[in-house]
């Protein structure tokens, strides 16, 4: 396989990685639900003049499966990223690193849940694996805290916000939308706006300027935009399965990138919790083979 289809995949991550730091700046320059509205406003502006003439061509199923389409905005675009924003002001750039890189186990587990896709050993032992890293990583190297109800509120969200782009891949699954991909993208993108704007209105509303403008065109072009591009490119190329094994990239970049440009240190917990929680989604993203086989029916005599 050429090297050059490792680059979007790689490119994806490594922006998905760099708003994890986004996040962090926001805190105290922009309100959460002001920067989670105008980056898919923004998106949404950029997007139309392209895709609208595409998306009237399929009005009739946009029309009939507007229950999905907005479904779908809603975890993958409007609570993911929204809950991030806010979790930011509770946690570091690290801590949702790692806490994003969940998000393929997670999907594994809604996936037996929802979509009764038989377990896999690697599912079960990587996720006890996975839960206690996050344990030792929620609780700051302590799990015992956990039992007092200490866990930070921005850890917290970020858990949540995970479990939600999760469910937004199993439901994509689930739900098999006869709309071409960067259409499919837009009409998410629509009702994510729809959803988002009721937030931003009840403020706080906070002004763009020159503080902020810098966020918002990162977060509303190359963190959405063009990593879903890299991301849809590097689907057709490798496969959604290798695509997802860059995820577990996350909090390396994510640590590298808050040790940079944040100066957050990295401490002997965030080391134990990641290398858990990696090795739990790299095994359940390994060990694949179901533990249960379906029995096929066998021919009548």
């Amino acid at each position: 396989m050429p090297l050059l289809y490792f680059l979007p995949p790689l490119g994806a991550v490594l922006i998905w990685s760099g708003n994890m730091t986004i996040n962090q700046l926001t805190v105290g320059t922009i309100a959460p639900s002001s920067i989670a509205f105008l980056r898919w406003l923004l998106a949404l502006a950029l997007l139309t003049p392209f895709l609208a003439p595409a998306a009237w061509k399929h009005r009739a199923t946009i029309r009939r499966e507007w229950p999905k389409l907005a479904s779908l905005g809603l975890l993958g675009m409007g609570l993911w990223q929204g809950l991030a924003y806010v979790a930011a002001e509770t946690t570091s750039a690290t801590n949702m690193g790692i806490l994003a890189a969940m998000v393929p186990l997670l999907t594994v587990l809604l996936s037996a849940l929802i979509l009764r896709e038989a377990p896999s050993l690697g599912g079960i032992l990587g996720g006890i694996l996975a839960l206690v890293g996050v344990s030792v990583l929620l609780g700051h190297g302590d799990p015992r805290s956990l039992l007092e109800l200490t866990v930070a509120r921005g850890d917290a969200l970020m858990l949540v916000a995970a479990t939600c782009y999760a469910l937004y891949g199993v439901m994509l699954k689930r739900w098999p939308i006869a709309l071409p991909p960067w259409v499919l993208l837009y009409a998410q993108v629509i009702f994510a706006v729809l959803f988002l704007l009721p937030p931003y209105l009840i403020g706080p509303m906070t002004p763009v300027d020159g503080s902020n403008i810098g966020l918002i065109l990162y977060a509303g072009i190359p963190a959405s935009i063009i990593t879903t591009f890299l991301w849809m490119l590097a689907i057709r190329q490798i496969g959604a399965s290798q695509a997802s094994i860059f995820i577990n990239l996350m909090p390396l970049f994510s640590a590298l990138i808050a040790m940079a440009f944040l100066g957050e240190r990295i401490a002997l917990f965030h080391l134990i919790g990641g290398a858990l929680v990696l090795s739990g989604v790299m095994m359940a993203q390994t060990l694949t083979r179901p533990l249960v086989r379906r029995v096929s029916a066998r021919p009548s005599e």
